[in-house]
């Protein structure tokens, strides 16, 4: 007699290894079938990290946009109103208005002047010529916008490989519905001839009991598994941005699914997370730069015009200026050169994980197709267990129908026929989630 036990034991370890829950489900709305391809679609245009990281683009952007000022002018417009008693800004005001009257030289009216007003309309204008550390900052920022966009793409990639693997973890589910479905009809006849011969006197009762166990059994087991689907649907339509409770009906079969890599093992030096790295680099190094060309001068125009009237009612004297300035910080203490080490090792530091995440993807590669090579010899070793166990099931069966073997022994021949299913059930999806994997870790790009 095979326990309850020793199935339990069979379909938790494999659903549990691919990461689907068993726990109950609320009943679902509805039933849709769905292909690989169309939920890696709707994967990239509605799945949160995927449209999270395209933000991160248009900050990058934005942050790009902002300097824009390197090149075109600043303006300020203002309107002041001011009174005084003071000698020397009364006497300004007044030349400012153009109403100094002779009267106005007056000692008495010089040096205690009476509360004089000045009501002012500026406009300021400035207009940068020459900053070389801003034009250096200015492609730094521009690099940092690429750098995001390959994060986009690498997203985008990571989530398509979370979505096949959802796809397949449904596939499996499928699979293990369908073996149980026919191991609970294998059960089922099984139960029926035994109480049919227990009727008899044919039998023990304790044979009958252990077919009645073993149908209870796989129904229970049969139930979890139909459950793992409601399960694994959700956590497909979550990838996909859509609403839970639609239940996905497959459409590959696991065994044909178009997950397929080169036997020889690929290049992924201009893989997009590798290449984000490296324009993060290339900007680290430009902002090293611009922190350098501050030592150099900077060249930039100026000018404005204003109006000045004692009243409220039209707008007075008006005056312009303008110039240019040249200016140039000879020293700050030091700060420009401490600030340029720091950068310096900020860069060092992005080289060096650089490197290490190359290495890193060298062995989780080499790793990948070891366990390829496995998985496809344990798919080929199970495809001939899995005949050779229904063969062996098939005489017993016959034999059974001739009484020529106990009940036990029809029952250990059918849990080892479902259990053989169900490790090629694993090692299918294994094979294609290892596929899977191995494209990620060596897709390329032309950006």
């Amino acid at each position: 007699m095979i326990s309850s036990k020793y199935w339990i034991k069979v379909v938790t370890a494999l659903l549990a290894g691919t990461h689907v829950l068993t726990t109950p489900v609320l009943a679902q709305d509805s039933t849709r079938t769905l292909t690989l391809n169309d939920a890696i679609q709707s994967m990239l245009k509605n799945n949160k990290s995927v449209q999270l990281s395209k933000l991160d683009v248009n900050i990058a952007t934005a942050k790009y946009r902002q300097t824009d000022a390197v090149f075109l002018p600043q303006a300020d417009l203002s309107y002041t109103a001011m009174g005084t008693n003071n000698p020397l800004s009364a006497f300004g005001f007044k030349l400012e208005q153009r109403r100094i009257l002779q009267s106005d030289f007056n000692p008495d009216l010089l040096n205690h002047p009476s509360t004089t007003p000045d009501l002012m309309a500026k406009l300021e204008v400035q207009q940068p010529l020459l900053n070389i550390d801003m034009l250096y900052m200015r492609k730094g920022a521009q690099k940092q916008t690429e750098v995001y966009q390959y994060k986009v793409q690498r997203t985008e990639e990571y989530i398509t490989f979370e979505v096949q693997k959802a796809y397949l973890q449904l596939q499996l589910a499928y699979q293990a519905v369908k073996v149980l479905t026919e191991a609970r009809q294998t059960a089922n006849a099984v139960y029926v001839f035994a109480d049919n011969h227990f009727k008899q006197g044919l039998i023990q009762k304790s044979d009958l009991l252990n077919a009645q166990v073993n149908v209870t059994t796989v129904e229970s087991n049969l139930a979890k598994a139909k459950s793992s689907i409601g399960n694994a649907s959700d956590y497909l339509g979550f990838l996909m941005g859509v609403p839970a409770g639609i239940i996905y009906q497959v459409v590959d079969d696991p065994g044909t699914t178009p997950l397929t890599v080169d036997s020889a093992r690929q290049t992924f030096a201009t893989r997009s997370d590798f290449m984000a790295m490296e324009k993060a680099i290339e900007a680290s190094g430009l902002m090293i730069k611009s922190s350098q060309m501050t030592y150099l001068p900077k060249l930039n125009a100026f000018g404005n015009y204003q109006y000045n009237n004692s009243n409220l009612t039209g707008l007075g004297a008006g005056a312009y200026l303008f110039g240019v300035q040249l200016s140039w910080k000879v020293f700050n203490g030091n700060k420009t050169r401490h600030v340029v080490e720091e950068q310096k090792l900020e860069r060092d530091k992005l080289a060096a994980q650089l490197v290490q995440q190359k290495e890193e993807g060298e062995v989780e590669l080499n790793k990948a197709y070891r366990d390829l090579a496995d998985a496809r010899f344990e798919i080929a070793q199970a495809q001939a267990s899995v005949q050779q166990s229904s063969e062996a099931l098939r005489i017993l069966q016959n034999r059974y129908l001739q009484g020529l073997v106990n009940t036990t022994d029809i029952l250990t021949a059918g849990a080892q026929l479902s259990q053989i299913k169900f490790l090629l059930a694993q090692a299918q999806f294994t094979a294609n989630v290892t596929r899977a994997y191995i494209q990620l870790l060596t897709s390329t790009t032309t950006k």
